[in-house]
């Protein structure tokens, strides 16, 4: 194949615009514009239609790098003010004092008799007693901030069923309940998620939407792949295929192709041995032993038809049924159609007949 060349230099000598890092926004990417619009449609419209939603789905579709264009939009408004949280830390206390420290509020806070001390968390209220309270304060400062006429987005990445996060949670829905102008994304793989929900103390969780992400769509990584690597259209989905729409397989694919100047033929079996290293090792690990066996029916499968899935697995329709539906939540397959299922993932079939 031909080298090409950028302002002189070999395309692997310019900075590559792909990246390999999970969650990291890229350079070159395909918008998730349906999803992340109908989230903000909802959180902007008067009153709300939302105020939680949590974006799940298998590790590299993009959770992180959709919350993060979300929160992007939104702060485009300068009544919106965005909190980024990681759940290693007390997260209440971790809001009060981002609150605490933002540039916007800071100087208001003070006008309004309200100052905030770290390390830990103390708010001194002018004629009343220091609050040492993180809920309290957080509430304190969110009352002040709807007087100003503000409102407060929450981020929080890859969230597990633990005690911070259901501390965190349950504060939460005290604040929603409260009607103080207060937003959260969460983000998080299904199981995770699934055992979040179940929480009986935390009931707006439950009822909170759950965005399950879908493929990316083919036409735009080809339109993509054709503008970067100057293809043809056959040559650019053909490329678009080979990541079946699996936004880390599209990152993927991308940097190695402009690592190889172009050639994508070149790089295939490193890009098979990447997805398996990085990911699929992974997503396999975290399967239960009949989740494998049913997922290895589906790759032996030559139709991909379900009557010869169940006839491979010799299982009845309701022995089928929810195993088929926890792959599907966990983003692992897909329903292209009535009565079949394919893999979501870019050569998964060969790797779980390779690791049999």
């Amino acid at each position: 194949m031909v080298k090409l060349y950028l302002k002189g230099k070999t395309m692997s000598e310019n900075t590559n615009p792909y990246t390999l890092s999970f969650g990291k926004q890229p350079p070159q990417m395909v918008s998730r514009f349906y999803e992340m619009q109908n989230i903000i449609d909802a959180f902007t419209n008067d009153p709300p239609s939302n105020q939680v939603y949590i974006l799940t789905g298998v590790r590299g579709s993009g959770k992180t790098v959709t919350m993060t264009g979300i929160a992007k939009e939104l702060q485009k408004d300068k009544d919106w003010i965005i909190v980024n949280l990681t759940a290693e830390y007390d997260l209440v206390e971790s809001l009060a004092a981002e609150l605490g420290e933002k540039k916007e509020l800071k100087q208001f806070f003070k006008l309004e008799g309200l100052s905030v001390s770290l390390p830990g968390i103390t708010i001194d209220v002018k004629n009343a007693s220091p609050v040492t309270d993180a809920k309290v304060a957080v509430s304190k400062m969110l009352k002040l901030i709807k007087k100003k006429g503000k409102t407060v987005l929450v981020t929080l990445d890859e969230v597990s069923n633990n005690g911070s996060i259901k501390k965190f949670a349950s504060v939460f829905q005290i604040l929603l309940r409260e009607e103080l102008p207060v937003y959260l994304i969460m983000t998080g793989l299904y199981e995770n998620i699934r055992s979040l929900q179940d929480e009986k103390s935390l009931t707006f969780l439950y009822r909170a939407p759950r965005v399950e992400l879908p493929p990316l769509s083919l036409r735009a990584i080809a339109d993509n792949y054709k503008k970067t690597f100057f293809l043809d259209q056959e040559r650019a989905n053909e490329m678009a295929e080979l990541t079946k729409g699996y936004p880390y397989a599209f990152q993927l694919l991308g940097f190695l192709t402009w690592r190889a100047n172009g050639d994508y033929y070149s790089i295939l079996t490193e890009y098979r041995r990447y997805l398996e290293d990085y990911v699929y090792d992974k997503i396999f690990s975290e399967m239960s032993e009949k989740d494998r066996i049913v997922a290895l029916g589906i790759a032996e499968s030559v139709s991909g038809n379900v009557d010869e899935i169940k006839n491979i697995l010799n299982l009845r329709q309701n022995e089928w049924n929810p195993y088929r539906k926890r792959l599907l939540d966990k983003g692992i397959i897909l329903v292209p159609e009535r009565g079949k299922v394919s893999f979501m993932l870019p050569f998964f079939a060969e790797f779980l007949q390779e690791n049999q």
